[in-house]
């Protein structure tokens, strides 16, 4: 079943619940979507439906920092809820010991030695773990890893 079926379905049945929270955020999720495939003028891939996912996280976990920077309480309990609803259409992601392994695979596999090689590892790694994992953690392992 593609994302957008299984949004689709999950839309249909959020409805059915009357779940407002859980339905508000489907059909952003499905907007952004729908809106990257007329940006490309063709039907997305799974990668490309990956990417939107993966961008709609990022922006609510800024979000949520930001907010919890402010001190804005009933804003983060909110956005929270919004992100759990987003992760459930996320891949499972990997844990970091698994994740350090792929980098310690993906600098080996590169031959990087120091910290100004790290684009070349980054670049080898990412495609990797795509949606698997968060970059900023991604780039924290590899750069502990060349130090």
């Amino acid at each position: 079943m593609s994302l957008l079926e299984r949004l689709n379905n999950d839309m249909k049945q959020a409805m059915k619940n009357k779940e407002k929270d859980k339905l508000v955020v489907i059909r952003m999720i499905k907007a952004a979507i729908q809106n990257e495939s007329i940006k490309l003028g063709r039907d997305l891939s799974e990668e490309d439906e990956l990417s939107v996912l993966s961008r709609e996280v990022k922006q609510r976990k800024d979000s949520l920092h930001e907010f919890e920077k402010a001190g804005r309480e009933d804003l983060v309990d909110k956005i929270r809820a919004e992100l759990k609803h987003v992760e459930i259409y996320m891949p499972e992601q990997l844990s970091e010991e698994e994740l350090a392994e792929i980098v310690k695979q993906a600098i080996a596999d590169t031959g990087a030695s120091s910290k100004k090689e790290m684009g070349k590892v980054m670049a080898a790694l990412m495609p990797k773990v795509k949606g698997k994992a968060d970059g900023s953690l991604v780039n924290k392992l590899v750069q502990q890893h060349l130090s």
